[in-house]
């Protein structure tokens, strides 16, 4: 899916989403990512939801985010309870969607200038 025809200016965004992967600006990613405005990891090592680390999510607790959008794929997923807390402690925003939710919504968030996240899981 095309999420945008248009460069927005100096930071990452998510132009499409679709079987192949995640386009960032003008570059493919066939696996899962963590995305903030001004900065990406590309080599995030989680695969699923079950997957997920506390070691992982310091990947993006180094953001320092305002919101967290996790993408789990194909098919909406919560995290283990106890892997929330690190959000909760700190007041940051914590939202599970499917990936390509998570994409269309940090869209949204970055062009609003606010502090988003979008750790995303392709599967």
């Amino acid at each position: 899916m095309e999420l945008t025809l248009h460069k927005p200016g100096d930071h990452h965004f998510i132009r499409s989403f679709d079987a192949r992967g995640v386009t960032v600006t003008d570059t493919l990613y066939r696996a899962s990512l963590v995305l903030s405005a001004d900065r990406l990891v590309s080599d995030w090592p989680v695969r699923s939801v079950a997957d997920l680390s506390e070691d992982h999510l310091e990947t993006v607790l180094e953001m320092k985010p305002e919101v967290v959008l996790l993408g789990t794929g194909r098919k909406q997923a919560l995290p283990a309870p106890r892997l929330l807390g690190a959000f909760y402690e700190r007041g940051i925003g914590f939202e599970a969607m499917t990936t390509e939710a998570a994409c269309r919504t940090f869209n949204v968030l970055v062009s609003e200038g606010r502090t988003a996240v979008a750790a995303l899981i392709i599967d």
